[in-house]
């Protein structure tokens, strides 16, 4: 999951809670593989902190220790009641004031990567970041006890385990990155990496937190977004050229992804500068760790 602290300045932003504006004082809270767009309003300065899945529920764990049986009970607690996967917590201005000075720390101890001496003064700086935020966020309704697993079924995407992607796995996504437009099914993409559809199904969940065709579509979309940002071109032909013939179901599949139809994203971010050329939206897709 990522979370994105915006330091000054202000943006509109465009994800899976539609399209809303964010400054100072707020905090972006993405899962994994959550498409999200912003538009700066003139300028706009953020921090992005990565955190690994595992590695939160360890904290949730450790924290709730007495309530829970083992980490899967820990893991399905955090499934139902942290399931949202795109949500803007608004701290204040004051509160996100006192963050600079552990962000900033954070940065510097992040510039060579990770070391062993730096470790517990990194989670320190973070668990200070933290102990701000995690009130703030917004929960979902879960019915998990403890030693009991739950039934509920998250609708954020699962995020992948902290370790190597398989080499079929990476190579299918490669296949539908490199060609979006083309109409594939998950038997062509299994074939095409030796494994049965189900095995591939499994391999690729693990890997990337959505199963192919879910993949395919998430690639599609931001290739929409693009097309949007930098040409003129009518959405139905925008829609043929990503694969999708049917222009009223690619929409329907943008909006789910960005939270607003391709002519209102087209009009909020590149209707004033599409004569120029610019590009000025920014894909939070990809977004640098620390800025």
């Amino acid at each position: 999951m990522k979370l994105i602290v915006v330091r000054s300045g202000s943006a509109l932003l465009f994800s899976e809670f539609g399209a809303r504006h964010v400054k100072v004082g707020d905090v972006v809270l993405l899962a994994a593989q959550t498409l999200c767009g912003a538009e700066p309003e003139g300028s706009v300065s953020t921090t992005t902190i990565y955190l690994d899945r595992d590695y939160v529920i360890d904290q949730v764990f450790w924290q709730y220790a007495a309530q829970f049986c083992d980490r899967h009970n820990a893991r399905d607690f955090f499934d139902a009641h942290y399931s949202t996967p795109a949500q803007i917590v608004r701290i204040g201005e004051d509160r996100a004031e006192m963050l600079m000075p552990w962000l900033d720390e954070l940065a510097a101890l992040s510039l060579d990567g990770p070391r062993p001496e730096r470790f517990l003064r990194a989670q320190a700086m973070l668990f200070s970041v933290l102990d701000v935020i995690v009130p703030f966020v917004t929960t979902t309704a879960g019915t998990t006890k403890a030693g009991r697993g739950s039934a509920v079924i998250p609708s954020a995407p699962r995020h992948r385990q902290f370790r190597p992607l398989r080499i079929d796995a990476r190579h299918v996504a490669q296949l539908i990155r490199d060609d979006p437009a083309r109409r594939w099914t998950v038997q062509e993409l299994a074939e095409a990496v030796h494994l049965s559809p189900s095995q591939l199904r499994r391999v690729f969940v693990e890997a990337f937190g959505k199963a192919p065709i879910a993949y395919l579509t998430m690639v599609r979309t931001e290739r929409i977004a693009k097309l949007l940002r930098s040409t003129e071109l009518p959405v139905k032909q925008i829609a043929a050229q990503v694969g999708w013939v049917d222009a009223e179901f690619a929409a329907r599949q943008f909006r789910r992804s960005l939270g607003v139809t391709p002519s209102a994203y087209r009009r909020f971010v590149c209707a004033p500068n599409l004569s120029d050329g610019a590009q000025r939206a920014v894909d939070c897709t990809h977004a640098p760790a620390t800025s």
